[in-house]
């Protein structure tokens, strides 16, 4: 079991390679098993007929020499018959020859060294298997100490009425040696088979599962890298590859299927986004409007034409809807300014210089910038940088209370690899941790007036400069902007 799990943890690339060996190897194996056993089998079937041919032919030769006999055919007269004639028999057909009674009592052998008192005889099962076989023969398999097969054949000798007479035994030995040395040949020779198998398929194996596993790779990269608000590459279909070309089609379809989603996402995003926003904004406009329309029934019902305040009153009025009006101005303009980002006029520019001057419009003496470079030249739109700087400084005053005894607005220029970073930090009354998450939100602000649009347009012209806006803030002790955006020349 432990190491079957250590096989499944090895790379899909190593299972394939390591597959692919084990398949040919056990294939070579169970080959040489197949050959050996049909080698044995060949061999047994070879002596099993050799015996069966050497057998009819003693037993025509027999019935010849019964036919020309001038004893009496029985029994008792079987060694007066075959004296003399059986040691032809033997050297004949190159077997050993023995007759037997029919209570399997030895009458005569070709084997001169057999005497009386050492005369073998047919055992009780023996005859009992003789008797009930049905073809009347046969055939006993021994094994000497040296694994050599000796087969025994038994079978009956008839006189001309089909009577038995006796018992026929041919021994027979076994002789494998040119099935054995075919057998070894076979090995040497598959062996040296084998090797060349085994190195091919070692190279097979390496580029089959290199090719797999390289696919396999590549669709793994594409959807590390898949992301659903961006457009995905697609796959080229690998020629002749109907399996790994099924999981790139797969993958197309998931990209296809991604970018409508995409697509249909982001429609519903902008879509909603611009339902807030209108929201926002009638809202923002419903505000000045009520206090004008309560102004102008309130001056409808005391306008008195002889009144001698008229004229202040009447200024009084005007000045308050020019103020609601105003309000009702700047709305506009604020969703306006989101709503239609400028386009970018890009122009070589020194940061430093310019984000100096975009703070020479404050006039709080609190409002410090520092930078250890004393030139940073990229290519940037100077109106949107100017307008990250005043934001982000406007912002930092603005969380500043207007009763605190100490305050600090600090703006910084670094340069950081390919990167400059604008950081702008205030001691002011931070940002809630309730807060955080909303800050960058169009129609989030904290503040009395305003839209809260400020952070989320520059959010935006950040991003469409592949750089990054962030935070880090605490209550009551202030927040710090960083800016990151890549130099470009």
């Amino acid at each position: 079991m432990i190491k079957f799990l250590k096989i499944h943890t090895l790379s899909l690339r190593r299972r394939i390679f390591l597959s692919m060996l084990f398949l040919t190897t056990f294939s070579t194996i169970l080959i040489t098993v197949v050959s050996l056993i049909h080698f044995r089998y060949e061999a047994k079937e070879y002596h099993e007929e050799r015996l069966s041919r050497k057998e009819n032919a003693i037993k025509e030769h027999i019935e010849y020499i019964l036919q020309t006999s001038k004893f009496p055919l029985t029994t008792k007269n079987i060694p007066r018959i075959f004296n003399g004639r059986i040691l032809e028999l033997s050297d004949i057909h190159s077997l050993e020859v023995n007759f037997f009674d029919l209570n399997g009592k030895l009458l005569l052998s070709s084997k001169s060294n057999i005497k009386n008192k050492n005369k073998p005889k047919i055992n009780v099962e023996t005859l009992e298997s003789l008797k009930n076989s049905s073809k009347k023969r046969i055939v006993i398999t021994k094994i000497k100490e040296n694994e050599t097969y000796i087969k025994s054949s038994y079978s009956y000798i008839k006189d001309a009425d089909f009577k038995n007479l006796a018992i026929l035994n041919i021994p027979y030995e076994e002789n494998s040696d040119f099935y054995n040395q075919e057998a070894e040949n076979f090995l040497t020779r598959y062996a040296q088979v084998f090797i060349i198998m085994f190195i091919i398929s070692i190279l097979i194996s390496y580029l089959l599962s290199s090719n797999i596993t390289k696919s396999i790779s590549q669709i793994s990269e594409k959807l590390g890298i898949t992301q659903l608000n961006e457009r995905n590459q697609k796959l080229k279909l690998q020629p002749g590859n109907q399996e790994i070309n099924a999981l790139i089609l797969a993958y197309n379809n998931m990209v296809d299927t991604l970018e409508e989603s995409a697509q249909k996402l982001a429609q519903s995003e902008r879509e909603h986004a611009w339902r807030e926003m209108a929201k926002q904004v009638a809202h923002e406009i419903k505000n000045p409007l009520t206090p004008m329309r309560l102004t102008i029934q309130s001056f409808q019902r005391k306008f008195d034409i002889n009144d001698p305040k008229i004229s202040q009153k009447l200024h009084d009025f005007s000045e308050t809807l020019i103020q609601q009006i105003d309000t009702m101005t700047t709305v506009a303009s604020a969703f306006s300014n989101f709503a239609n980002m400028p386009t970018q006029q890009n122009e070589q520019l020194n940061i430093v210089q310019v984000c100096k001057t975009a703070l020479e419009i404050f006039n709080e003496d609190y409002v410090a910038f520092k930078t250890s470079e004393n030139d940073i030249f990229t290519s940037f739109d100077r109106t949107q940088l100017t307008r990250i700087v005043t934001n982000l400084v406007k912002n930092a005053i603005q969380s500043i209370p207007e009763n605190q005894e100490i305050k600090s607005v600090v703006v910084e220029i670094l340069k950081e690899d390919t990167n400059f970073v604008l950081k702008v930090s205030d001691n002011g009354i931070g940002i809630s941790t309730e807060n955080a998450a909303y800050i960058f939100e169009p129609k989030f602000t904290t503040k009395n007036s305003g839209m809260g649009l400020g952070l989320a347009i520059i959010k935006k012209i950040i991003e469409n400069y592949n750089g990054s806006i962030s935070f880090e803030s605490e209550e009551e002790k202030g927040t710090l902007f960083t800016v990151k955006l890549p130099i470009k020349i």
